[in-house]
């Protein structure tokens, strides 16, 4: 059986890119800290957007779908479920929400693993909610011609109770004895996780749920502000690609765990990014409404859609983008592309 020993190896993490990424994300938590606690009316506009767009992302990720409004009416529990999809979505909303409410009081223990499972499938009413996997299982990858290949075997069933009991172990004692940043502990510990794939289903939602539980225990909360599942779904193939690098090798214990850790350092850095963004746009002193729209599609490189523009500006309407969109539309200083849900603006810099 495997032991997880994190500090025998967290050390070998310690090179120069993944450094400085934790030097970066450090740098950000210790900038936006106190914007956060000064400015939590502003930000709640955020924090509705990100539970909607991680809701959507981390269950689209497993080919869980509704339609957009009926998801934003879930989200908001404004609606009840009427299908199997949209009750694993009504349970992922639950969880987070438990997440974000409360991680203080949530510590990364086999039992409450088994209760935040269990509350994932509440809705569904599915045997295996909150119970370890009853038979071997299997991370298999199809190709582009349907054929099917095995390409990890995780822990056995029989094996998975006292494999999650001794990672969860191991994480707080690595914790306690406080030798290891957390930002390299995190994801060792989700690679960990994901290679014991406890679960018959509901793994790689879980994955992530934790991955938020354990950043805001550390007090990296910029989860709760910008979706990091999103992030993951814009960059499914590299996270699958590091996934399967650092898996490799995995039950002989020589596996490598840089590459996926590297992978999360770069994701929760580019929410940290994109944080600092809508702060400074939140905050632009001495600018209207107009002209705050106006400067983000400026500054956007490329196209930008109309939901773009209300995720960085959440405490703009509809209706004053729109306006705005026209105003800037028929003076010549954006371009419109494509129609319908396909709609999308361009900076016209022949103006510039």
């Amino acid at each position: 059986m495997r032991n997880y020993d994190y500090n025998s190896c967290f050390k070998d993490l310690l090179v120069p890119d993944i450094v400085s990424l934790l030097t970066k994300i450090h740098e950000y938590r210790g900038e936006q800290t106190l914007f956060i606690e000064a400015k939590a009316d502003t930000l709640t506009k955020l924090v509705e957007i990100a539970k909607i767009q991680s809701t959507e992302s981390s269950n689209k990720i497993e080919g869980i779908y509704t339609s957009d409004e009926r998801l934003k009416k879930l989200v908001q529990e404004k609606t009840t479920p009427r299908t199997r999809n949209e009750q694993e979505i009504a349970g992922y909303r639950d969880v987070l929400s438990t997440i974000h409410e409360g991680h203080d009081y949530i510590p990364p223990k086999p039992s409450i693993i088994l209760q935040l499972h269990r509350d994932l499938y509440k809705f569904s009413g599915i045997s295996y909610g909150g119970h370890y996997k009853t038979s071997d299982n299997v991370i298999a990858e199809e190709d582009s011609q349907g054929n099917k290949k095995i390409r990890f075997q995780p822990v056995p069933a029989w094996e998975t109770s006292d494999a999650v009991e001794r990672l969860c172990n191991a994480y707080s004692e690595a914790i306690s004895q406080g030798q290891i940043d957390e930002l390299l502990l995190i994801p060792m510990f989700i690679l960990d996780f994901l290679c014991i794939h406890p679960f018959n289903d509901g793994n790689g939602r879980m994955s992530r749920l934790l991955t938020l539980l354990l950043l805001y225990r550390a007090g990296y909360i910029v989860g709760k502000y910008i979706s990091i599942e999103k992030l993951i779904e814009e960059s499914k193939d590299t996270y699958y690609e590091a996934l399967q690098k650092s898996s490799q090798n995995w039950h002989e214990k020589q596996n490598d765990y840089a590459p996926f850790v590297r992978y999360m350092l770069g994701i929760i850095a580019a929410a940290y990014r994109d944080f600092s963004q809508r702060v400074q746009t939140l905050t632009s002193s001495g600018l209207s409404k107009p002209e705050r729209i106006s400067k983000i599609i400026e500054q956007n490189l490329g196209k930008i859609t109309k939901s773009q523009i209300a995720e960085k500006c959440p405490d703009i309407s509809n209706i004053t983008i729109q306006r705005t969109l026209s105003d800037l539309q028929k003076n010549g200083q954006i371009i419109k592309i494509g129609g319908g849900r396909y709609t999308a603006y361009i900076w016209n810099r022949d103006k510039d």
